[in-house]
C-alpha cells in the first residue's frame, strides 16, 4: 500500500482524491506542522482517509503508553494504526495493544526488531531507509534481513524516510511491502520527463475523440 506522509489536512484531501492512497503517516514533527491541536488534526485526517491513520505514541513508559493508545483509539476509532517506538518499554506495551488495537513497530534499525515485533503482533514493521543509510550505511540492507526475518509471519514492512523515486524503487525491490513519502513525492512516482514527451508525441501525430 501507499501511504501520505502528511498531517496537513489539505495535503491529505489532494492525495485521497487521486484514488491510489490508501491512508496517512503521522508523527509527533508532522502533527506538530499542523495548525490545529493533535485531537483536532487527527479527528479531520480521520474523516478524510477512507483508509488507515497512524498515530506514534510518545508517552515514555508502557503505562503511558498503555493509556495514550487508548485515547488515540477514542478519537481516531477503527482506522487507527498505532506507531509504537522500538524501544525496551514500547515491546513491553505491544503485546498488550496488539490483540485489540492494531499495532506497527517504527523507528527499526536492527533486524531482530522486526522479528520481536512479529512476536508481539504488530502489523507492521516501519523501518526508517534513508535515515538508516546516513547512519548505518545501507538502508536496503536493514530491508533485506527484515524481509528473511519476517517470511512466514503476518507482520509486514512499511519503508518510510524514503527521499526519491529511485529510493522508492530500490526500498520495494529490497522487501517493503508498504511504503509512505509526503505529498511533493508522492506526485513525483507518477512523472518522468520521457512519459510526457511520449504522451505529447502521440498526441501531435494520432487522433482519439474528442
Amino acid at each position: 500500500m501507499i501511504y501520505l506522509d502528511s498531517a496537513i489536512a489539505t495535503e491529505a484531501t489532494e492525495a485521497v482524491a487521486w484514488g491510489w492512497v490508501k491512508g496517512i503517516t503521522t508523527n509527533p514533527t508532522l502533527l506538530a506542522k499542523s495548525d490545529a491541536p493533535p485531537e483536532v488534526t487527527l479527528k479531520t485526517l480521520a474523516a478524510i482517509t477512507p483508509g488507515e491513520l497512524y498515530y506514534q505514541l510518545v508517552s515514555e513508559d508502557c503505562e503511558g503508553m498503555i493509556r495514550e493508545a487508548h485515547r488515540a483509539r477514542e478519537i481516531i476509532g477503527d482506522q487507527l494504526v498505532l506507531k509504537i517506538p522500538a524501544t525496551f518499554n514500547g515491546f513491553q506495551a505491544l503485546p498488550k495493544l496488539s490483540p485489540e488495537i492494531s499495532c506497527s513497530v517504527t523507528a527499526i534499525y536492527q533486524p531482530t526488531q522486526a522479528l520481536i515485533a512479529a512476536e508481539g503482533g504488530a502489523k507492521y514493521a516501519i523501518a526508517y531507509v534513508n535515515r538508516a543509510t546516513n547512519l548505518q550505511g545501507d538502508g536496503g540492507s536493514l530491508l533485506r534481513s527484515m524481509k528473511a526475518l519476517l517470511q512466514g509471519s503476518e507482520t509486514t514492512i512499511l519503508a518510510a524516510s524514503l527521499k526519491s523515486a529511485a529510493e522508492v524503487t530500490h526500498a520495494i525491490i529490497a522487501g517493503a511491502d508498504h511504503i509512505t513519502v509526503p505529498l511533493a513525492l508522492l506526485k513525483t512516482l507518477t512523472t518522468h520527463p520521457l512519459s510526457e514527451e511520449t504522451k505529447a508525441e502521440f498526441n501531435h501525430l494520432g487522433c482519439g475523440l474528442r
